[in-house]
């Protein structure tokens, strides 16, 4: 029986007993692979603060963002060199030419080469209205894809920070606290005005609005 990568997080340790590990793309290798797929995508998450802070931190994984109505294209493109799977609620399933759909449970694809293989990256559907980007947590709040995401030195196109931010509000993990501290500082006021003013709505009473925003 292969032995499991050691990993000294109980929870990632057990999580990867369950679902298998994870050795993630960059976004560099993430666009290496997509660069020939037309449809729009971006990077979120931690690597996207990362990009916009330039403070180095660990990556468990990558959020790479998509349009959900583009779910099929993208499996499309990446077969056979990957395996698509629906991702959520505890649950995985295959995503396939047969049924190229993300089930109503799943809002996140992972990709990985075969069943042998490491999963690579997590991509993350949004819903859209006619190309305008919509906030999974408050449908209310739509806006044209350029007006939420900004591209890299590198190229690549990535989510604002105070977006990053507002869904890393949820948990506010050890690492969320610390995203915060490095991007605060460098956000303007009409970024740190929509990242105060989201987090009221979406979380009163958040202990970042009292102790930070």
């Amino acid at each position: 029986m292969p032995e499991l990568p050691q990993v000294d997080d109980p929870d990632a340790a057990a999580f990867q007993r369950l679902y298998g590990p994870w050795r993630a793309w960059t976004p560099a290798q993430a666009a290496a692979v997509l660069a020939d797929w037309p449809e729009p995508w971006w990077v979120a998450g931690g690597w996207a603060v990362e990009a916009f802070t330039g403070r180095s931190r660990t990556h468990e994984d990558i959020d790479v963002s998509i349009f959900r109505r583009t779910v099929p294209s993208l499996r499309g493109f990446l077969d056979p060199a990957y395996h698509c799977w629906a991702a959520g609620s505890g649950r995985l399933g295959p995503v396939t030419a047969e049924q190229p759909e993300l089930p109503e449970w799943a809002d996140q694809m992972w990709v990985r080469e075969h069943a042998w293989q490491p999963w690579l990256a997590d991509v993350v559907t949004t819903p859209d209205e006619d190309g305008r980007w919509v906030f999974r947590r408050d449908p209310t709040v739509t806006a044209p894809l350029d007006d939420i995401t900004w591209i890299g030195p590198d190229g690549i196109r990535y989510l604002n920070p105070e977006i990053a931010l507002a869904y890393k509000a949820k948990h506010t993990r050890p690492k969320d606290d610390a995203d915060l501290a490095a991007t605060l500082p460098l956000l303007d006021d009409g970024q740190r005005d929509w990242l105060r003013d989201t987090i009221a709505r979406l979380h009163p009473g958040h202990r970042w609005l009292t102790e930070h925003l």
